[in-house]
């Protein structure tokens, strides 16, 4: 079958529509960065390939250390300011800005499956938990703030590309709502258009927002150890997380660094395979390119069959492809499960990881052709990956303790309860897990040893919004946990100077002093 881009769909248009909009946020061909409340025309732009297609676009305009370091300093200034503006002005800021964000929704939703590869439902879901999320908060700010008060200094932000809205806009909007400044640093690897214009409407309303792009090399320990930040929000992989943790361990400063984990379901003495199946087969979203996927299976021996029937027609049925083929231009956007992985580079690992796992003895159960995906024809398809699975991997694979980060699921079989916690533990904490079982009294004694925040019985945790608490356990989070009032107290101290001691995973200390 023929498929075509949707009709005005396309990167040009989409890019000018984005600049018509927010004409100070944007060049004639790349973005801005926004410090002391100024679009500046600073930073190196080098050529960006976006995986949706293999085109090249101008990337972020990177800054140097020097410029990262002036970015801080605005934010210091704003930050006191901001903090003299009385809650009832900030919400109506903070509203006016999510109202503006709601007007320009499917833009920002456009703009997102361009940049990260993001399906169309799914991408208008990131935009919409944003500023849904934020809408609960506003009607929660005054009882969350009663007796607290804004951080010393602005909220620094480095956070990963797969959630530019719903999990990095949503929260700057809070820690504003709370009173404090904020500022961020744009991911490399994509959703930098998005951030810009969500900023630029952020920045309109009149919010003290500042906004940059550089390499973490260069200016991440700036916006890690810069002279008065207040708290440091990050999201990303483990070994960026440790080196930001390095950074953090002699400033004695409030964080928040979300980290990956190896999240597994565990099946053992279970029945219910339909509702099972329905499960993995909305997991396999966004290529499972999301801090609380679940990539391995830990399944009781004698129910391998069993699963392995369920399993295999979910994988074989996963819809995925470029997200904006269709066969006539003026066709609905495809309903798809995925579209590309964040790169070339990327899906190329996870071929790598895959054959590395049968070359070591795993048998390769599942392994979908890449043609079976929806592509324009002749289109560049380097950074797609179709899903693959591998059974009882060897114990010296690579992702033995980690997350591939991508559609490459691995099953190991046990024999025993003890076998089961320690293979769905191996990764040293996890954010979320989940047991599939008919026993409950197994499923309340099992559930009590797994290391991961959040555990599911017959159903998948998610990082959840609003009033739901997001952490995780060991390796996978570090600092303050998050949501709801925790997400509150994360970003503010007490009014009267007091100590107080957070809820989350502090490695040397777990008390803050509130100046």
């Amino acid at each position: 079958m023929a498929f075509i881009l949707k009709h005005g769909t396309d990167w040009n248009t989409t890019w000018e529509r984005a600049r018509a909009v927010a004409p100070e946020a944007f060049d004639a061909t790349s973005a801005r960065n926004l410090l002391a409340g100024d679009w500046e025309a600073i930073g190196k732009t080098e050529p960006h390939t976006l995986a949706i297609d293999g085109s090249q676009i101008p990337g972020p305009p990177k800054i140097g250390a020097a410029d990262a370091a002036r970015a801080v300093d605005a934010a210091n200034a704003q930050h006191a300011e901001w903090t003299t503006v009385p809650l009832a002005e900030r919400a109506e800021r903070v509203t006016a800005a999510v109202d503006a964000m709601a007007e320009h929704r499917d833009l920002l939703a456009l703009l997102l499956v361009w940049e990260i590869g993001k399906p169309w439902k799914l991408a208008c879901a990131d935009v919409d938990r944003a500023l849904d999320g934020v809408r609960w908060y506003l009607g929660e700010i005054e009882r969350q703030l009663e007796g607290r008060a804004p951080l010393p200094g602005p909220v620094s932000n480095i956070a990963s590309w797969n959630y530019p809205m719903s999990v990095l806009v949503h929260a700057e909007l809070v820690q504003l709502l709370a009173g404090n400044a904020v500022i961020t640093k744009t991911p490399s690897q994509g959703g930098f258009h998005t951030l810009t214009l969500a900023h630029a409407l952020m920045h309109r309303a009149g919010l003290p927002v500042t906004l940059v792009s550089g390499d973490g090399a260069e200016i991440g320990s700036t916006l890690v150890r810069g002279e008065g930040i207040g708290a440091l929000a990050f999201v990303g992989g483990r070994a960026n997380g440790r080196r930001v943790a390095t950074d953090l361990a002699d400033t004695g400063r409030r964080h928040i660094l979300e980290q990956e984990g190896l999240n597994a379901w565990g099946i053992w003495d279970f029945s219910g395979w339909e509702e099972l199946a329905a499960h993995l087969t909305k997991g396999f979203e966004y290529a499972k390119q999301r801090c609380t996927a679940y990539p391995r299976y830990v399944v009781q021996r004698e129910l391998l069959p069993e699963f392995l029937a369920m399993y295999l027609p979910v994988v074989a049925w996963l819809r995925f492809g470029h997200p904006l083929a269709v066969e006539h231009e003026e066709d609905d956007f495809p309903d798809l499960h995925f579209g590309p992985l964040i790169n070339a580079s990327k899906a190329q690992e996870l071929a790598e990881q895959y054959a590395e796992a049968v070359s070591g003895g795993a048998a390769p159960i599942a392994r979908v052709a890449l043609t079976q995906g929806r592509f324009l024809e002749g289109q560049d398809t380097s950074a797609y990956a179709a899903p693959a699975a591998v059974l009882e991997p060897p114990t010296s694979w690579s992702l033995r303790h980690s997350e591939p980060f991508g559609p490459l699921d691995s099953i190991v079989l046990v024999d025993t309860e003890a076998e089961l916690l320690a293979e769905m533990n191996v990764s040293n904490g996890a954010l979320v897990a989940s047991l599939a079982t008919d026993d409950a009294d197994f499923a309340a004694r099992v559930s009590e040893e797994l290391r991961a925040f959040k555990v599911g019985i017959n159903k998948p945790r998610s990082r959840g919004d609003r009033e739901e608490v997001f952490g995780g356990r060991g390796a996978s989070w570090r600092g303050a946990f998050v949501g709801g009032d925790l997400l509150v107290d994360s970003v503010t101290v007490t009014a009267d100077g007091s100590e107080e001691q957070l809820y989350g995973n502090f490695e040397a200390y777990s008390r803050y002093p509130a100046t």
